[in-house]
This record gives C-alpha cells, structure tokens and sequence, in this order.
C-alpha cells in the first residue's frame, strides 16, 4: 500500500469512526483489509482502495470500518469495574432510584459478553439493586458483532474467558461445539447500533455507561468530544466506568474521577461541557 492510499484510509477512519491510525500500524491495515479484498473478489488491497476512492459506497466503506475496529472482550473482564458496580454503584443508585429504573449503557460492546455478564450479575443476585429494576442497552458501531452478540452463541474459547464454570453450567446450553446464553438472559440487554461519532440523543439517559476499552484509540479532541456527549446522556449522581489504561483526567471537565474507586467516574456537578 502506497502512502496516500494509507492516508486517504486513516483520513476515512478517524472521519468515520475516530480511529487514529499511525504509520507504523500499515501492517495493521493490510492484514485486516486483505480478507475484505478477497471477499469483494479483487486481486489486492490497492485495488479495494480504489474501489472505495471510486465508488463511496456506504456498505463498502461500513465494511472498511469493521474490519478496522478491534473487538476485544470477555466475560467479566478485569473484575474489578463489576464490584464496584456491585458494592457500591448499584447500593447509591437503589436509594436514588427508588420508585423508579436504573438505566444502564454498555458502548462499543462488541459481541457481548460486557451486558451479558451484568445480566447475569444482576440475575444471581437480585437484592443488589434494592428491588429497582435494570434495564441494560448495548450498542456499537458494527452490525455483524451485533448480530452475534444478539445470538447469544459462544465458542469454547470466549466462554473459557472469564466466566465462572457455575454461570456457564446454570445459564448456557452446549449447541454442538458451541455454548447459547439462555434465552432469558438474552432478553434482559437491548441491542442497538450506534456510532460514537454520532448522535447518542436517541438511546435517552443512563444511571451508568460502561465505555471501557474505547477512548485509547481516540486522539484528544476526539475524546473530549465523546466524553461530553456521554456525559449529556448520563443523568445526575450518574457514573462512567472505563478501561484500566484510560482516564478523563486533562481529557474532559464533564466527569469528576472517583479517587477511592479506580476506572470510576460521576457527571461533574457543576455543568456537562467537555473541556
């Protein structure tokens, strides 16, 4: 791939989805596009960009973006973001709830296992929430993730990641050499699609959003753009949880860090602009 196709691509996915692609990542992009090459049924990855450069056509490019954005997850991943949802966000937000839902926003969820895992949480353990009810949205910006997150149909592998044997045994079913989350489970998460370079207007407000993982392959402006759009969509005393390697701090004024619970956030109180 020669300099300017690789600059028109990483122009096309910091646009489209707000990746940032340096250089050194050229490998990155031609063994993740080359399949997609294959799949068109054109002879070489030059030759999809020129496709794309030619065409602009919006499956191609969705197409382009999927096979760019990494889709790293597993069940209860890091454990620690899922204590404290258990031991100290869920007891705040059952008194602040009361009467009413706690609402609960899993972005870039991939195929899953992120919601899956809370439902499941929430499942074993009902009192957690002071008998307020859930409700669990995930999105990301992939339909083909989505499609399998929605299925519910694991392979021994992603089931081995992370979850308990006893969840495995009491909520999933051996389906040939695979393993289906019980149908029940499945219904307790919403699935929607959704760009975060986009408008989150739609999805309405949220007592948590879980954003883990996401942010470390944006730039700056890019992260303090969503952190305040996330932030217009949390509701007051509402928390932000994100990944072990990210960090509102120097980033965005709309969220105030949590210094006794690492990885947590809650909507500043004075204003939701991102700085």
């Amino acid at each position: 791939m020669n300099a300017q196709d690789f600059e028109f691509i990483s122009s096309l996915l910091k646009r489209r989805a707000g990746l940032i692609l340096t250089a050194d990542k050229m490998y990155l992009l031609e063994s993740r596009l080359a399949p997609l090459a294959r799949k068109e049924g054109l002879a070489s990855i030059d030759d999809l960009v020129r496709v794309v450069r030619s065409r602009s056509e919006e499956r191609l490019i969705a197409d382009v973006v999927d096979a760019m954005t990494t889709n790293e997850t597993f069940f209860f991943r890091d454990k620690t973001p899922f204590e404290h949802l258990k031991d100290g966000i869920f007891p705040a937000l059952s008194q602040a709830r009361r009467g009413s839902r706690i609402r609960i926003w899993c972005a870039a969820s991939s195929t899953g296992q992120e919601p899956y895992s809370i439902a499941m949480m929430l499942d074993q353990n009902p009192a957690m929430t002071g008998g307020v009810p859930v409700e669990i949205v995930a999105t990301d910006i992939s339909e083909r993730v989505l499609e399998r997150a929605r299925a519910g149909l694991y392979t021994q592998f992603e089931v081995q990641r992370g979850l308990p044997i006893q969840m495995l045994m009491h909520y999933f079913t051996k389906q040939d050499d695979q393993w289906r989350l019980s149908e029940r489970i499945r219904s307790q998460v919403s699935f929607r699609k959704l760009n975060l370079m986009e408008s989150m207007a739609g999805l309405g407000k949220f007592d948590v959003v879980f954003c883990r993982n996401v942010l470390i392959y944006f730039d700056g402006p890019t992260k303090s753009d969503v952190l305040g759009r996330i932030a217009a969509q949390t509701n007051a005393n509402g928390y932000l949880l994100l990944g072990a390697a990210e960090t509102v701090i120097g980033v965005s004024t709309a969220f105030e860090a949590q210094h006794d619970r690492r990885g947590v956030y809650k909507v500043a109180q004075k204003g939701v602009r991102a700085a």
